[in-house]
């Protein structure tokens, strides 16, 4: 499907990919973290990669890996009712999240995981 089959399906208020299954994760604020249920192979490949780069620290590492793991999961956040559905709103919120947010995503990120891919580690 080219570009601008695409723009107009958006325009539309079509979708050009079926709706995956997502799970949602609430803090104790409110706010709604929505994850994709589903990575892809190529996805997973890319994280064992990932894992196997040097990095200057092992908390580089976990730190690319947790923004990895967002970028491709993260589907919707809710912060204080305003969505965030972009992928380039999702991970600059990300990025600009306070200590106690960052905490909820990695959280969810790792129950997320725990229960659809228990042989990753997090």
């Amino acid at each position: 499907m080219g570009k601008r089959s695409r723009r107009r399906a958006r325009d539309v208020g079509g979708s050009t990919a079926p709706p995956g299954a997502v799970s949602e994760y609430r803090d104790q604020d409110g706010n709604v973290l929505t994850l994709r249920d589903s990575l892809s192979e190529g996805t997973l490949r890319k994280l064992g990669d990932l894992d196997a780069k040097p990095a200057a620290s092992a908390e580089d590492r976990w730190q690319r890996r947790v923004e990895f793991l967002f970028e491709r999961l993260a589907v919707r956040w809710e912060i204080a009712g305003l969505p965030l559905e972009s992928q380039g709103e999702l991970l600059g919120r990300l990025r600009m999240a306070s200590p106690d947010e960052r905490r909820f995503v990695r959280e969810a990120l790792a129950n997320h995981l725990r229960e659809r891919y228990p042989e990753l580690t997090f």
